[in-house]
C-alpha cells in the first residue's frame, strides 16, 4: 500500500496537481501550499482561484473573513451536511440548549450579529403577530417605530435599526433619553463598545427602560472575550443582547446570537426565515451554521481561558520585543477596555530616522510572502495575535524588524 511520504513525492513531481493540495482543512495555513489532514488531500481552491491567504495579525474583521473555526466547530458543521432536519425544530433545541448553557431564559442563532439586532427589533414591534411582522419595514405608521439611542453609540451598525423601517432617535443624557421616550417607542438601543463615551451607562440605560416600559437591546457583537460577557448582560436586565458568533467565539462567520426575554425571542423568530413574508427571510441561517455555532459555544465555555490568556500575552511579547530592538521604534502593549479584549500591541516609529508612515509597513506587509494583514493608522501599526496559528508570531516579528529596519537613517 502506497504511504504518505510516498504519496506526496509522487503528486511534487506532477505540477498540474499541485493547485489541488490545500492549505489546512479550515481556511489553509498562509504561505503553505501542499498540507496533508490526517491522511487526506484538500483542493487548493484560493491558489487556483489566485486569492492570496494571510497571516492575521489584525484581529477578528469580517472584511478579513472573521475568525478560523476550531475542529469542533467544523465536525458538527460537517455532520450537519449529511442529514435533513426541519429547520424550525433544529432552531428549537438549539435554542433552548443555548438558553441553558449561558443561564438566560431563551435564545436564538442567527446570521451575525446584525442580524440579531434587525431581527431582535422586529420582535419587539411585531410581537406575537405575523401580520405585524409582514408589515416591517414599510408599513409601521401603527406600529411603535422609533428607537432611542445615544448620539455617541450612532455608529454604521446601526443600520441594522434601520432595516426595520423604524426612525433613530439621539439623545445624550438621561433626562434627554427620558423625554424623548413616547407611545411610538419600540426600544432602546445600546452599543456596547460606545459605554466609556456615552453619558448614559449601563445600570441607568436599563433602569429607564423598565421605568417606562420599554424593552432595551445591547450590541455586544466583539465582546468575548471575556466569557463573562455572555452572561453579564442579560443579568444586567437588557431584554435582548446580541453577539457575534464568528469573532471570539470562533463559530461560523456567517451566524450568531439574540438572548433575551422567552417572548421577545419568539417574536424575533417570526421575522426570521424559513418564514417568507418578512424582513429577515434572507437573514437565512442552515442547519450546519446553528449545530456550528452550538458546538462553538460549547467549546468555548470549557476552554482553559487562562491557557489562552497565557498564548497569546506569550505571542504579543514575541513580537513587543523583537521590533523594540529596532533603533526609533516604540512598542506598547495594552489591552482594550472593551471590544476585542486581548492582548494587542501598537507599533510606533520616529519616522525622521525610519522614511515609511504607518500606510507604507502595512501595505509591504500584506504585499510580502507571506502575506501580513495589520491594522492601525499613519502612525502607528495595530496587532493582535488571538487569531494566528502558535508559531505565526515569530513570522509576523521578523518581518515588522526588517521592514523597519530598511530605511533607518
Amino acid at each position: 500500500m502506497i504511504n504518505r511520504r510516498t504519496l506526496l513525492k509522487n503528486l511534487s513531481a506532477l505540477p498540474l496537481l499541485g493547485g489541488f493540495i490545500g492549505g489546512n482543512h479550515l481556511l489553509g495555513k498562509s504561505g503553505v501550499t501542499g498540507n496533508v489532514v490526517a491522511d487526506k488531500m484538500y483542493r487548493d481552491y484560493f491558489k487556483e482561484l489566485g486569492v492570496r491567504t494571510f497571516i492575521n495579525a489584525a484581529g477578528t474583521y469580517t472584511a478579513m473573513s472573521g475568525c478560523l473555526m476550531r475542529e469542533e466547530t467544523v465536525q458538527a458543521i460537517n455532520y450537519a451536511s449529511n442529514q435533513y432536519v426541519n429547520i424550525d425544530d433544529l432552531q428549537d433545541r438549539v435554542g433552548e440548549r443555548i438558553a441553558e448553557l449561558l443561564d438566560c431564559e431563551a435564545a436564538t442563532v442567527t446570521a451575525g450579529c446584525f442580524s440579531a439586532i434587525t431581527l431582535g427589533l422586529a420582535g419587539v414591534m411585531s410581537g406575537l403577530d405575523p401580520k405585524k411582522a409582514a408589515k416591517i419595514p414599510d408599513d409601521i405608521a401603527d406600529l411603535k417605530n422609533e428607537v432611542i439611542l445615544q448620539k455617541s453609540h450612532h455608529i454604521g451598525y446601526a443600520h441594522a435599526l434601520r432595516n426595520c423601517g423604524v426612525k433613530l432617535v439621539e439623545v445624550e443624557t438621561a433626562a434627554e433619553l427620558e423625554n424623548a421616550i413616547n407611545d411610538k417607542t419600540a426600544m432602546l438601543w445600546f452599543l456596547n463598545y460606545g459605554n466609556p463615551d456615552g453619558h448614559v451607562k449601563y445600570d441607568e440605560f436599563v433602569a429607564i427602560g423598565k421605568k417606562h416600559g420599554v424593552p432595551t437591546m445591547i450590541d455586544c457583537a466583539a465582546d468575548v472575550p471575556p466569557k463573562e460577557n455572555l452572561f453579564k448582560y442579560t443579568k444586567m436586565g437588557f431584554d435582548l443582547v446580541c453577539f457575534s458568533g464568528g469573532k471570539g467565539l470562533r463559530g461560523p462567520q456567517s451566524a450568531g446570537l439574540l438572548l433575551g426575554k422567552k417572548d421577545l425571542i419568539a417574536a424575533a423568530r417570526l421575522s426570521a426565515a424559513p418564514r417568507g413574508d418578512t424582513v429577515g427571510r434572507g437573514m437565512k441561517v442552515n442547519k450546519e451554521e446553528t449545530l456550528g455555532m452550538l458546538a462553538a459555544l460549547e467549546n468555548f465555555l470549557t476552554r482553559d481561558h487562562e491557557a489562552d490568556w497565557k498564548l497569546w500575552k506569550g505571542q504579543i511579547e514575541h513580537i513587543h520585543d523583537t521590533v523594540a530592538s529596532v533603533d526609533g521604534v516604540m512598542a506598547e502593549i495594552h489591552v482594550p477596555e472593551i471590544a476585542n479584549h486581548v492582548p494587542s500591541l501598537k507599533v510606533s516609529w520616529d519616522q525622521n530616522k525610519i522614511k515609511m508612515d504607518g500606510n507604507a509597513v502595512r501595505e509591504k506587509l500584506r504585499m510580502g510572502h507571506p502575506s501580513i494583514q495589520t491594522v492601525g493608522n499613519n502612525e502607528s501599526l495595530g496587532i493582535t495575535t488571538w487569531m494566528m496559528n502558535p508559531g505565526e508570531e515569530r513570522i509576523v516579528a521578523s518581518r515588522i524588524k526588517e521592514i523597519l529596519s530598511t530605511d533607518v537613517e
